[in-house]
């Protein structure tokens, strides 16, 4: 599994739980600080993916 891919996923959790605990406080820079590293780590992990299946088709082509 690609690097990228667990990164992402802790970046996406990371944002996630700083999001809600800024909706929960009325404190809108956290909010939107955790919105931004919610989908971060998105596209990170999206990435990572991408690595995964590139690597599985070169494996697969020989």
């Amino acid at each position: 599994m690609d690097h990228n891919r667990t990164e992402g996923t802790k970046h996406q959790v990371k944002g996630a739980i700083k999001e809600a605990t800024g909706k929960l406080t009325g404190n809108k820079p956290k909010e939107v600080a955790g919105n931004i590293e919610k989908n971060v780590g998105k596209m990170q992990r999206e990435v990572g993916k991408a690595v995964d299946e590139q690597r599985h088709a070169e494996k697969h082509r020989h």
